[in-house]
This record gives structure tokens, sequence and C-alpha cells, in this order.
């Protein structure tokens, strides 16, 4: 573990800053920044779950539509995500440089790249509701579809743009903001839901569904925008001279960025075309299906969180010339997921029903969920390890393994499972589960032996 606490400050005295002191490295200063940014995750999935709960009963087109829609607006997202969280290669490295000006210019580059990204992002959006004519899917689940999307475009680049100022507020282990911004989202968002989706007859405002729900989504999304942006503002308050980010700093966001953004749509395009296949299967099974992973996510939430810690206490030590610290701060990282994923096992083993029900009143769908939910058991560890794997990996700069490791894991080798047991074994539902737990586990081998590989080689 090391010692004391960093004082950091640009090495260049033309670009000196005030001395930042940041946290001490190991298991104390880990637990504490991966709770709140496995908080913050976990408080953005509960928003989504919200909306589910309220929209299932206001009208089934609604749930379908906003599942639907969801589905599209998250999968053209998570690359502008991803390509935000190019920030996390740059700051933490240069922080443990003792370098914080170029931590600051890293902001500056990632909210320019956030700008054209998200309008991009954006346009996609938009347009997204065009595939729908594609499919069979029912004219007014289409229709409702369309609604949200168009209301949710709005937030896009806000949401970018947050992604890349919680880079920064976590690079500095400032998780304050974060959490406020997360309690005050889901309170606020909650208190919309109810009025935008149901209507107040008393006030004359009719119940707008859909229209309601992404409005509460995005208007939430702008809130946590402004909780961010003040909380950069003080630590932006630090540098001695005025903070402007070089076509240099957005392409090294963007050149880091870019392959986490693709692994992120290589994950998520797994899961969607198993959602896919399941309809094909049947209505039960999709059902079956959309229950699980819903439940599911909320532990993948958390260990994405802990990723992240991960990557801001392996990127100071990576600055630093740290080895040993870096692979100590993976290890510790994938202990704390491996504790967090093995309880949520447990929890999946024990109580699936209190669970499902949350969710669904049909008979059929629960007991169709309760066998995903024990495949979903057997693959928490797997999940929660890519992603923290990842995350260390992230830290290092090496953004390019997590997406190589998501094609091969996924496509190369889950996907082939998930078509055989599904159909040529005629496992269903249930074989498309294996086959994605096969894609994690292979996943989550090749992170973590790459990343040992890379802090022994280095280390060497």
């Amino acid at each position: 573990m090391r010692a004391g606490l960093y004082a950091v400050a640009a090495v260049n005295p033309s670009q000196a800053a005030a001395t930042i002191a940041l946290p001490k490295m190991g298991w104390r200063a880990h637990t504490a920044l991966a709770v709140p940014l496995a908080a913050q995750q976990v408080g953005l999935q509960m928003m989504g779950a919200v909306d589910v709960a309220m929209l299932g009963h206001y009208s089934a087109d609604a749930l379908a539509g906003a599942g639907v829609a969801n589905s599209l607006v998250f999968t053209i997202t998570c690359v502008g995500m991803g390509v935000m969280m190019g920030l996390d290669s740059i700051a933490p490295k240069a922080i443990g440089e003792g370098d914080t000006m170029t931590a600051h210019r890293g902001l500056f580059g990632a909210t320019r790249l956030a700008l054209w990204v998200g309008l991009g992002c954006m346009l996609a959006v938009i347009a997204s509701p065009h595939l729908l004519s594609l499919t069979n899917v029912d004219a007014g689940v289409a229709r409702e579809a369309r609604v949200f999307v168009y209301a949710r475009a709005i937030g896009v680049v806000p949401f970018l743009l947050s992604v890349a100022l919680r880079c920064y507020l976590a690079a500095f282990s400032r998780t304050r903001a974060l959490l406020i911004a997360t309690v005050a989202g889901n309170v606020v968002n909650l208190g919309l839901d109810y009025l935008l989706i149901y209507g107040i007859d008393a006030i004359g405002l009719p119940p707008l569904g859909v229209l309601g729900a992404a409005i509460a989504t995005s208007s939430v999304q702008i809130v946590t925008l402004l909780v961010y942006i003040g909380a950069a503002r003080k630590l932006l308050a630090t540098a001695k001279d005025r903070v402007l980010a070089t076509t240099a700093d957005v392409r090294a966001v963007a050149a880091y960025g870019i392959p986490i953004g693709l692994q992120m749509l290589a994950e998520v395009g797994v899961f969607a075309l198993a959602g896919v296949l399941a309809a094909n299967i049947s209505g039960v099974a999709a059902g079956a299906h959309n229950v699980a992973i819903t439940l599911a996510s909320f532990s993948f939430s958390a260990a994405v969180g802990i990723g992240a810690a991960t990557s801001t206490q392996v990127g100071y030590a990576f600055g630093a010339r740290n080895m040993p610290g870096m692979r100590r701060a993976g290890g510790i990282g994938l202990t704390l997921g491996g504790a967090l994923m093995a309880t949520c096992a447990l929890i999946f083993v024990i109580t699936p029903e209190p669970l499902i029900a949350l969710f669904t009143n049909d008979t059929a769908v629960r007991a169709a969920t309760i066998p995903l939910m024990r495949i979903a058991a057997i693959f928490q560890l797997s999940d929660g390890a890519q992603a923290i794997a990842g995350g260390a990996l992230r830290g290092m700069g090496d953004t390019r393994a997590t997406f190589v490791a998501n094609v091969i894991g996924h496509y190369g080798v889950g996907l082939g499972v998930a078509l055989t047991l599904a159909f040529g074994f005629d496992l269903g539902v249930a074989g498309l589960w294996w086959g994605l737990s096969a894609g994690l586990t292979v996943t989550a081998l090749v992170l973590c032996r790459r990343f040992f590989h890379m802090t022994r080689r280095q280390d060497n």
C-alpha cells in the first residue's frame, strides 16, 4: 500500500495549480471511492426500473413501447458514453504523475468531443424509430416508442457531458456531487413520473404516458449535468492558469474512448440480440428474459461502479510508475467486486420469487424467470470480473483489449453456445442464457489474464 497523501501540482511551474490532496491508495481509499461510484450506477438503474414499474400500471402498449425505445436509445448512446470514458485513461494517470493541468485539459477536450459525438448520437436516436418499420412491432407499441424516443433525444448531449464530468470528478475522488445528483435525480424522477405519466385532474394536467416518462428522464439528465458542472468548477478554480483544450487533447480522449465505445456496443448488442431471439421463442420467454435482465443489471451496475474506481486507482499508480501498486489496485477491485457479486448470486438463488414479483404478476413469466435467475447467479462472478478487469486496463490506457475480449467472448464463443443450446438442443431461453454466461466467462478470463500479465511484464 502506498503511504501518505498524493500532493499533486502541475509539473510545469508556468501551469502550476494549487495543491490538491488526493486519497491514499489501498483498501480503504479504494472502497471509499468504489461505494459512491457503485451507488451512482445503481441509482441510474433504479430510475429506469421506476419508469418500467409506473408505465406497467399505465398501459401495456406504453410499457412495451418504452422498452423498445430504451433499447434503441441506449444502444446508440452507449457508444458515445464509451468515448467519453476515454478520460478515465487520461485524468488519473496525469494526477498520478503530478500533472493536474493535463487532467483539467482532458475534461475540456472530452466536453468538446461530447458536443460533436452527442449531436451525432442525438440525430441517430431521432432516426432510430424508422427501424421499427422493418419489424413486426405492433402499431400501437411503435407509436409509443416513437414518442418516447423523440422526448429522450433532448437528453443525449447532457448525458454525455455528464459522463465526461463523472470521469473527471472521480479522478480527483470528488464523489459527493455524484451521490447528491443520484439521490436527487431518483426523487425528482419518481415525482415527475407520477405527475406526468398519470396527470393531475385538479390542475388540468392530462396523463402523458410515455411522453411524461421520457420528459422526466431528460429533465433529470439536465439537472444532473448542472450539479456536476458546479462541482467541476470548484476543481477548475484550483488551476492557476486558464485551462484550454487543444486538438491533441480531444484526439487523446477519442483515441482511448473509441475502443471503449465499440466494446460497450458489442456487449449491449449481444444482450439485445438475446432479447430478440427470446421474443422469437415465445412471449413468455421474452418476458422472462426482460425481467431477469433487469434484475441482473442492478448487480452489474454496481460492478461497473467498482470498475470505475479501480480504473482511477490503477491510473494513479500507473502515472506514478508504481507497477506493484497497479497490480494491487486491480486485485483489490476484483476482490471487492467478487464479494459483491457472490452476495448477489446468493440472493438470486435464495429469494428469486419476491424479486421477480416486483416486475410481473404473470404466473407463466414468473415460472420461466426462476431458472434464468439461477443461471444469472452462476455468471455473477464472471460479469463482475470482466467489468472490473476492463476498468483496471482502462486505467492503464489499454482500452483496445476490452473490445477484443468482448468480441472473442460474446461473439466467438457465447453466441455460438447460445444458438446451439437454445435451438439445437431445444433449451429455449435458458439455452440463450447459458450462452451469455459462457461469453461473460471467457471475456472475464481474457481480461483478467491480460491485466495481470501486463502488470507483471511491466514490473520486470
